[in-house]
This record gives C-alpha cells, structure tokens and sequence, in this order.
C-alpha cells in the first residue's frame, strides 16, 4: 500500500495546482495612429480600438468564464483535504492514547443526476455566449455605422471648406474687375460697396466651414478610439483622404425587409436568450428532484506513532444524495421568478422584431430620397456654373448688372454645398440601410 501513497500524493498536489486562478489577459497596447486614413483603414482601426467593440468583446470573455464555471459541474470534481489536530490525551480518541491527530485525503465527486438542472445551466450557458457574439456582430455594426458617418462628416466638411474658398476667390476678382472700372469712372461707388460688402459675408460661411471641420475630426477620434495616453495625436493628425462620391445602389423593400429579420444580429440574439430562459425553467425546477453523486478517493490517517511507515491508508467508495423535500417554497419561487422572465424575453424579443421593422422602412425610405436629390443635384450644379459664365460675359458686355453675376455666384455656391450634402446624405442613407438589414461592413470579413 505504500508503493501508491506517493503517486497519490503527487496527483493531490497537481489537483490543488489546478485551482491557481489564471492570470489576467494583459491589456492590448494602443495601436498606432496612421500617417493617412481613408475608409477602410479607419473601419480597420476601429475594429482593433473602438472602445464599445473592446467592451463587447471583453463581455464574451466573461461569459467564457461563466461556461467553464458551469460546465465544471458535469465532470468529476477532485479535492485534496489535510486535517491536523492537537488536544489533551484524555479526550483523544485514538487508541492508544494521542495528544496529535491528522488525516490526509483526495475525493472525486461526480454529480450522476440532479434533476437536469446541471444540463439545462450548460445549455443555458452555451446560448447566453452565442447570444454575446450576436451581441458584438451588432455593436461592430453599430459602431462602424458611426465611423462611416463621421468619416464622411470629415470630407463632407472639407469640401464645403473648397466651397466656400472657390467662392471667395469668385467674389475678390469681381471685386477686382468693380475696383477697375471703378478707378475708370466706368461704374458708381454702390458697386463697389456691394462687392466688398459680398466679399466680407463670405468669409463667414469659410469660418464656419473650417470650424466644422475641426469638430468633425474630434467626432472622428472618438468614434475610432484614439486616445491621448501617449499625447501622439496631439501631434500627429493622420491625413484623411478620399472624396464624396455617388454611386447609385438599387434595394427592393420586400427583400430588404425580410433580409433584416433573417440578418439582424440583434433579433437572432434576442432569440438565443429567450431559449436560455426556457432552460433556466428546467434549471429551477431541478430544486424540486433530488441530488445524487458518486465520490471516490484515499485518505491517510495518524496511525499509532506520528509517521507515515505505521499510518493506515485506504480507498473508498460510496454515493451521497440530498433531498430538500420542504425548503420553504424557495423553489417555486425560483420557477416564478424563471417563467417571468421567460415572458419578459419573449416580449422583448416581439418588440425589437418591431422596431427593426420600423427601422428597415425609415432606412428605405431615407435612402429614396438621398436617391432623388442626389440625383437632381448634379443637373443643378451643371446649370449653375452656365449660369455664372453667361453672367459674367453679359457683365462684361455691359448688359447685365453686378446684383446679377453676384446672384449667380452665390446660387453656385449653393447648388455646389447641396450637391456635397446630397452626396453625403446618399452615402450615410446607403450605410444606415444596410446595418438595418444587418449586413456587416463591406470592408469588414466576415
């Protein structure tokens, strides 16, 4: 019997190893801020630092933890347990008489039936995760909405910006070409007046533009989680490139409608907690069965002199089961509070498949118009700039007055601002659709 204490011993240590909590999983290390950023290296960057995507998936981490914890339940449980003792040899209770006791012992428990409550909390487990990673698929969709969104307020801005210098520089040679004339007598000191006058308004619409500009970069930052820890992007701005372009996109209504309640991660991951509330029934109606294991082990025990040569060991074997046959109605409480919210799953589950129907039928009906003004605004812009050059000739001819070429200049720069906007409502319009239907970005792989 000696020959297997020592196996048995080495094997309670490996045991007791086993429950070292693991170390933490180290912290990411901020990724480096780009040198240029166009659209897909911005998605790229906020996948890997977008704080909301960091937390989501830090969640799926967690509910790792809480499988491996529930899971443990299903296969057998090795502990190793060391007793000593000293006490007055009158109330000893060895023979012969010892003022020392102590017992050494490694069990394995292993749960045979509990009711199916063990089964139904693994199952539960396994779906609350799968309903995690459905949870992250629409935080990234969510999230890389956003970075769409302000990525294209970015160059929606610094268009405008080229806006509204093109049309200063309009504005400062008419004022030139009045200032001539001017100087020749040829036109009075109003004209003169009126565009400075036109000049000095543009420079506030520029201001704003420049101003907006910046927010937009700040708004982009965020939505790609840079952060200051290292104070780079206080002095590193990457260079955002790429330009608003249209590029039509056909979508039917009915496809698109009955691709979101197949697509949306969210309605797919409601669906996967509503059947983790059904098991968590059976799990608290297992309270109503009794429990019973089976265990198995060595113990070592003080034997007449206080070393292990004269200590009695031995195997065991046996079964333990436990009955709460009255617990004070905890358990049909527990099976209350489960089918509650099972019901609570199930209407929530009803009021999202709503809302994304909702959703979809905005996002469409968004899109439509983005379409249509899109659209209009490039014939617009074609008529504008006609406009200006047959303005300035008639000007020029002496058969049309400044109010005139003034009028049409700042009837360019508003069809040109339009046009931007029109662009970027069209590609915002086009993005937001498409994470209504919950299709994943298309530079993200699934």
């Amino acid at each position: 019997m000696q020959s297997v204490r020592f196996p048995l011993l080495v094997a309670a240590a490996v045991a007791l190893c086993s429950l070292t909590p693991l170390s933490a999983a180290p912290i990411p290390e901020e990724t480096p801020v780009p040198d240029t950023l166009d659209l897909k290296t911005a998605i790229g960057f906020a996948i890997n630092s977008n704080f909301a995507i960091r937390q989501a998936r830090e969640r799926i981490q967690q509910q790792d933890g809480v499988v491996i914890e529930i899971t443990s339940r299903e296969i057998p449980n090795v502990a190793a347990n060391g007793y000593y003792q000293r006490s007055d040899k009158a109330i000893s209770q060895s023979f012969p008489a010892s003022d020392k006791y102590w017992a050494i012992n490694l069990t394995a428990t292993q749960v045979i039936f509990a009711g199916g409550g063990v089964r139904s909390a693994v199952k539960s487990a396994d779906l609350v995760r799968a309903a995690a990673l459905l949870e992250l698929k629409g935080v990234i969709n969510n999230a890389l909405l956003s970075v769409r969104t302000d990525y294209f307020d970015v160059l929606l801005n610094r268009e405008k910006i080229k806006v509204q210098e093109q049309n200063l520089v309009l504005l400062r040679q008419q004022l030139k070409n009045v200032s001539d004339r001017y100087e020749a007598g040829t036109v009075s000191s109003f004209d003169k007046l009126q565009a400075e006058v036109a000049v000095a308004n543009a420079q506030v619409p520029l201001i704003t533009a420049r101003n907006d500009y910046r927010l937009a970069i700040e708004s982009l930052r965020q939505a790609l989680g840079f952060t200051n820890n290292k104070r780079e992007f206080t002095r590193k701005v990457p260079q955002v490139t790429g330009t608003l372009e249209y590029t039509p996109s056909s979508f039917d209504l009915e496809t698109v409608f009955h691709a979101a309640l197949n697509n949306r991660p969210e309605l797919q991951g409601y669906a996967k907690l509503t059947e983790a509330r059904e098991k968590s029934v059976t799990t608290a109606r297992s309270n109503y069965y009794p429990n019973l294991s089976l265990y198995g082990g060595w113990e070592l025990r003080k034997g007449p002199a206080n070393n292990f040569s004269d200590s009695p060991d031995g195997f065991l074997l046996g079964l333990q089961s436990q009955w709460n046959i009255f617990d004070g109605r905890a358990t049909q409480g527990r099976v209350a509070q489960a089918k509650s919210l099972l019901a609570q799953s199930r209407l929530t589950q009803t009021e999202a498949q709503l809302n994304v129907e909702v959703e979809v039928r905005r996002a469409f009906s968004s899109w439509q118009e983005a379409t249509e003004l899109a659209d209009a605004s490039q014939k617009v812009v074609a008529q504008a700039e006609e406009a200006v050059r047959l303005a300035t000739a008639r000007y020029d001819a002496g058969t049309a007055t400044q109010l005139e070429v003034l009028q049409s200049q700042v009837a360019l720069t508003t069809a040109r601002t339009n046009q931007l906007q029109a662009y970027y409502n069209y590609n915002i319009a086009v993005a937001a659709l498409r994470r209504a239907i919950g299709l994943t970005d298309e530079f993200v792989s699934n």
